[in-house]
């Protein structure tokens, strides 16, 4: 007798729920990609405690007939693929026809549905079918899940809060709301409006109602395209950061995906505009031809490959690089204003040339685009902010020193504070990166040789390395078992520290050994010898020097951070000062 058997279809069902549904989020996220497949341009979600108990997602789109609305709960029965040929050239959000019945068979769903005609309502327990009925002729769907994983009290229990369930989901329509800006999306909680969009296909005033008119101000439009992709979209200053990767939001031809390489690409991006541990808020949309990428993955179809992928990392951080290195990044230390702002009072404020800093071209919207916020319609004045290079700092005037730690400086527009310390490791930074980009072969020799004593396993990887440090024009030999001299070094070198920087060279060497990138090594170097080097903080200078120093920041590529992503300098308008002081009410 066989032991095999062939599995009941609604066993089967709920063992594929399993990797289709694994929190109310999963839910959420097949109902509302459905819609939009629909064609559907107004799409409400509405939850009880948090998707839990219920969730209700109704959208305008196309409907169904009954028939349809019968088959749409069969396993893998799809409108989207049809041939093999059409698996390679996905064009929809969903195409597996596993959704809806993993969804009916471990919840109650109702289906209210109608393309204008009669319409139909079917009610499923468990993945069966209990009823058929006829229903309204409101154009669209109207999908109700109750009572979700009831037949599957293992993964109920292991659902997460009511506060946690709220949170994913949330996520997750802000994220759709960004990738399809021309759709209205409500989403409800208990009653209460989370997010509500417009669907006037404009994505800055979706940021807006997301992060709020603050980052929306502080966005930086980016836009460009190569032979293969087409990327467009936001990202944000370097001043506005978060403490989680969730905020670098990729959108593929309206796709919302994860990319643990393409995040790190985009993150990489702004490396020293930021510290290491924070990240940007981005949000890309990546246009490409559909036969270029391949999402049939897994079940939730958030994965994703790519072919070509070097040409989109390359476009993707050139773009970026591109934006930062264009427009003035000083952050505008301004003052926190009253929860309702009238009008003419921002309209004011965004007017005045001393606040020119604060917006630019990439970061507003276009002519007579509203911005919601508060409830209030708020214009933002378009302001043209494109820095030349030798614009990026404007000419001030240093005036004294605070703490010996921050030089105080002027000029027509305001106040400016540069951290001594951060601005010299900055030049510092670029002058070795440099230098360690373009060696010359101009060498120093010592009259006293150094001589560095290595513990054995450490000498044996600098001495399998030497050529790098010959390469940079180290005059180096070994001495003994465990010991190498040098005799000479580059010009570049800082006077008086020559055996502290040939000692964290090899340091470097000896950590960067396993996973060596001669790019990556002269960061490590520069970074290193920068902070070495740089003015100490509660270290007094001369009017002179601050004046060098100033100079010295201004010719750097970026003057904006030091090395580590902390600002080497922040500005306080006219207005703002006039404000602290009660002068400007």
């Amino acid at each position: 007798m066989s032991i095999i058997k062939v599995m009941d279809q609604r066993l089967a069902n709920k063992i594929a729920a399993g990797e289709v549904v694994e929190k109310c989020v999963s839910v959420v996220k097949e109902l509302v990609e459905n819609s939009i497949d629909a064609g559907a341009k107004k799409i409400k979600i509405e939850l009880i405690e948090s998707g839990i108990r219920e969730i209700k997602v109704t959208d305008d789109g196309v409907g169904m007939n009954s028939e349809d609305a019968k088959l749409a709960f069969l396993p893998h029965a799809t409108s989207k693929l049809i041939t093999d040929d059409d698996l390679f050239n996905i064009t929809s959000l969903g195409f597996r026809g596993e959704a809806l019945p993993s969804i009916a068979s471990i919840s109650e769903i109702t289906l209210k549905t109608s393309t204008g005609s009669v319409g139909t309502i079917i009610h499923l327990k468990g993945g069966n079918m209990e009823s058929v009925e006829a229903g309204d002729a409101r154009i669209g769907t109207t999908v109700t899940v109750n009572n979700l994983f009831f037949n599957t009290p293992a993964r109920l229990k292991h659902l997460g809060s009511l506060y946690s369930e709220l949170a994913n989901i949330t996520d997750y329509i802000n994220k759709i709301a960004l990738s399809y800006t021309d759709i209205s999306f409500t989403l409800i909680n208990d009653n209460k409006v989370i997010l509500k969009t417009d669907g006037s296909d404009n994505q800055l005033k979706v940021i807006n109602e997301i992060y709020g008119i603050d980052v929306a101000k502080k966005m930086i439009e980016i836009k460009a395209s190569n032979d293969d992709y087409e990327i467009s979209g936001y990202i944000s200053k370097p001043e506005i950061t978060k403490s989680n990767r969730n905020h670098l939001i990729t959108l593929v031809n309206g796709r919302v995906v994860r990319n643990i390489e393409l995040n790190r690409v985009i993150n990489d991006a702004y490396h020293t505009y930021k510290p290491e541990d924070k990240y940007p808020i981005v949000v890309i949309n990546i246009g490409v031809d559909p036969t270029l990428i391949d999402v049939n993955i897994h079940p939730t179809k958030m994965d994703i490959k790519f072919s070509k992928f070097d040409a989109l990392k390359e476009l993707l951080k050139n773009e970026i690089k591109f934006k930062l290195n264009s427009i003035n990044l000083i952050p505008n230390v301004k003052l926190k204003e009253d929860k309702y702002v009238s009008y003419q009072e921002l309209s004011l404020d965004l007017s005045r040339t001393d606040n020119i800093n604060t917006i630019d071209t990439a970061s507003i919207v276009e002519d007579s685009t509203e911005v919601y916020h508060n409830d209030i319609n708020l214009i933002l004045e378009e302001h043209n902010e494109t820095a030349k290079i030798e614009d990026k700092i404007p000419e001030m005037y240093p005036v004294g020193l605070v703490k010996g730690t921050y030089i105080v400086c002027q000029n027509e527009l305001g106040m400016y504070l540069i951290d001594q310390h951060a601005a010299k490791e900055r030049i510092n930074y670029e002058y070795y990166l440099k230098s360690l980009g373009n060696p010359k072969s101009d060498a120093i020799t010592m009259l006293i040789p150094i001589t560095i004593e290595f513990p054995y396993n450490e000498f044996l990887i600098v001495k399998q390395n030497l050529d790098i440090l010959k390469r940079m024009y180290f005059d180096v030999e070994e001495l003994g078992t465990n010991t190498l001299i040098f005799r000479s070094h580059p010009i570049w070198l800082p006077e008086g520290y020559e055996e502290d920087a040939i000692r964290k060279i090899c340091d470097i060497l000896v950590l960067k050994e396993k996973y060596f990138d001669v790019e990556k090594f002269n960061e490590s170097i520069a970074i290193t010898i920068s902070c070495k080097l740089a003015i100490k903080a509660n270290e007094n200078i001369s009017h002179s020097e601050m004046e060098t120093l100033i100079d010295d920041l201004r010719l750097c590529q970026n003057p904006y951070t030091c090395p580590h992503g902390r600002p080497t300098i922040i500005f306080y308008s006219n207005y703002d000062l006039e404000k602290l002081f009660k002068r400007s009410m």
